[in-house]
């Protein structure tokens, strides 16, 4: 899989995706080089070019505007103007050869290369570019996720695009915003195959495209640009993908890329299959669980595969509070007893010194992770390190129980801690079932709490139970989940602004959603979202920096959020492959256009 493109997608959605959604990509992003067996397909040695992984369930569409959900094809099928260096987050040229930007930083310039093709034969042209655009992605009569990825600064405005010549398109957009050119590489769609979807209308006068490009579409009327096309797709089985073989890269000799002829996705649902299938050298890759790890270790040599480590993981985990003090029909969204526990800074900082993130590291991750002190990336140029300044919360129960003391807060003669009425301190921590690794995190919350005498209720809940609370009935106390994270802090800049879909900690009512009263925006809080809004609007390095600085020590002083653990990206990859560069960010095979398979000897 073109693990390059689809982090590149996935951060751009989760630009403005809701917070519940990085709990399905963290599965799938686990599960999906996972496992299968590829019983039936290699039937000779013409096929033994292929890369085999698995995903965890069927795709639900095949058309890249409409899709909101893991898995999708889209890494592999399709490219964009721009796309993202895996190891340094630094915006590279794709299908654009080059680009532009004006001195006043409010329009963007690309140049195409020449000669693009769709998978069809068909050309790529800059009209492509302004199709894709401005028929789809900023059409309002197209339901798409990535107009919410186009809005630009605080009031979400959108950008124009027009044709300048036969190679050159412009972007131009109503004020700067620096993180736009990485953008912009929204995958491009083939206007000779869709806009006749997109001009005729259905019986409800919607365009037909809503119905177009289901994953009941026969493969070859899939057109796409990227390295493969859709070959065949089996329904709860695998999906095959073959080389497009008008895909625009090409080697230093000529060579046309991708090099690897097929790849196959077996639709498995099993990670523990997975494992049994990876070892016994049925399939090619496997994400490395903690659990995983010092069995696979063991086998490196004799299985003939490498477990490649990243670094640290492109996410963050972290127990967040419900900080929401506002009323729904007259009742308060949280208990007002435990609502002035959780509005009580130090009793959420005497919360994040209670909690032994190392011994979290050491027996769930076993030690393959680092603690987790900052909302950004700690690959990031924007990150800031605890050695330049950044608070953190090391092990201190006995600086737990000061901090509770100072606020008000007392212990019974069992040790139990009490508020100043004499409440007991006790709170639901929610996150979502079936993941081993947050059920093992949380028991140990539960048991950390313990220790400094707060009763913790740790309740794993089905997503959809999950979501409804954080996302609907906004009725909840505590909840431990994941966001992703990239090199760009922008892309989660919903997480951090006031009126943002995935500020869960305080959230506004979704439109539409029943109305609340006396929401309260803390001064605090409404500074971290004026940061990321002028840290967009800064093109100095330096500046963004120092911008990004404030927040996080912001962030980190006010704690709405408790950060955790970032666990290594570990890969395990069948050593046939030659030109493995495994990132956290792109995962093993971002640069799958160069990758070879090894030949028989």
């Amino acid at each position: 899989m073109n693990m390059a493109i689809l982090t590149r997608i996935l951060t751009k959605i989760l630009k403005l995706k809701r917070i519940w959604l990085i709990g399905l990509v963290g599965v799938f992003v686990t599960l999906s080089l996972n496992a299968c067996n590829p019983a039936g397909l290699k039937t000779s040695a013409a096929q033994t070019n292929q890369l085999v992984v698995s995903i965890l369930s069927d795709p639900k569409t095949f058309n890249y505007a409409l899709s909101n959900e893991f898995p999708n094809i889209f890494g592999l099928t399709f490219a964009g103007l721009v796309t993202e260096d895996p190891f340094t987050g630094e915006t590279q040229p794709d299908l654009a050869e080059s680009w532009q930007i004006s001195e006043d930083k409010l329009k963007i310039i690309f140049t195409m290369r020449q000669g693009l093709k769709w998978s069809d034969g068909k050309p790529l042209t800059v009209d492509d570019v302004v199709f894709t655009f401005n028929d789809i992605y900023l059409n309002e009569a197209i339901p798409t996720d990535a107009r919410d990825i186009l809005r630009v600064g605080a009031k979400g405005l959108l950008p124009t695009v027009r044709k300048v010549d036969e190679r050159r398109v412009e972007f131009s957009i109503p004020e700067p915003f620096s993180p736009f050119l990485g953008v912009t590489g929204l995958p491009l769609l083939p206007a000779h195959a869709l806009r006749p979807f997109i001009q005729t209308k259905d019986s409800e006068g919607k365009p037909v495209f809503l119905s177009k490009w289901g994953v009941d579409t026969p493969p070859d009327q899939i057109i796409v640009n990227g390295p493969y096309k859709v070959a065949r797709y089996n329904t709860g089985e695998r999906i095959i993908f073959t080389r497009n073989p008008y895909y625009w890269r090409k080697d230093a000799k000529g060579q046309q890329q991708p090099y690897i002829e097929r790849v196959i996705w077996q639709i498995v649902e099993s990670t523990d299959t997975g494992l049994i299938q990876f070892r016994s050298g049925g399939l090619d890759n496997v994400v490395v669980t903690p659990d995983y790890f010092s069995l696979l270790k063991a086998q490196e040599d004799q299985g003939n595969f490498k477990i490649y480590n990243g670094g640290p993981a492109a996410s963050t985990t972290f127990m967040m509070f419900n900080l929401n003090k506002a009323k729904r029909n007259g009742v308060p969204l949280v208990d007002p007893i435990k609502s002035r526990w959780f509005n009580t800074v130090e009793f959420r900082q005497a919360v994040a010194y209670g909690i032994d993130r190392q011994t979290m590291i050491n027996n769930i991750y076993r030690g393959l992770g680092e603690p987790q002190d900052s909302p950004l990336y700690a690959k990031s140029p924007y990150y800031l390190s605890p050695q330049e300044g950044l608070k953190v919360y090391n092990y201190s129960p006995e600086r737990a129980r000061q901090l509770l003391t100072k606020a008000g807060f007392k212990y019974d003669n069992r040790g139990l801690l009490l508020d100043e009425s004499g409440n007991r301190v006790r709170f639901t921590l929610l996150t979502n079932a079936g993941n081993k690794i947050r059920e093992a995190m949380g028991a140990q919350i539960k048991q950390d709490l313990g220790k400094i005498g707060i009763t913790v209720d740790f309740t794993p809940v089905a997503w959809s139970a999950l979501l409804d609370g954080l996302d609907n009935t906004l009725n909840w106390d505590t909840a431990m989940l994941g966001f992703g994270a990239g090199f760009e802090p922008n892309s989660s800049a919903n997480l951090w602004t006031p009126d943002g879909g995935s500020h869960m900690f305080n959230l506004k009512p979704r439109a539409g959603a029943k109305p609340i009263e006396g929401r309260v925006v803390y001064p605090w809080e409404a500074r971290i979202g004026e940061l990321y809004v002028k840290a967009a609007q800064e093109f100095d390095e330096a500046k963004r920096k120092a911008i990004y600085a404030e927040s996080q020590q912001l962030a980190q002083e006010y704690l709405p959020l408790i950060h955790l653990v970032n666990p290594y990206s570990l890969s395990a990859v069948r050593d046939k492959f030659i030109g493995i560069r495994h990132s956290a960010t792109g995962g093993s095979f971002w640069n799958i256009q160069d990758i070879k398979v090894k030949q028989p000897q």
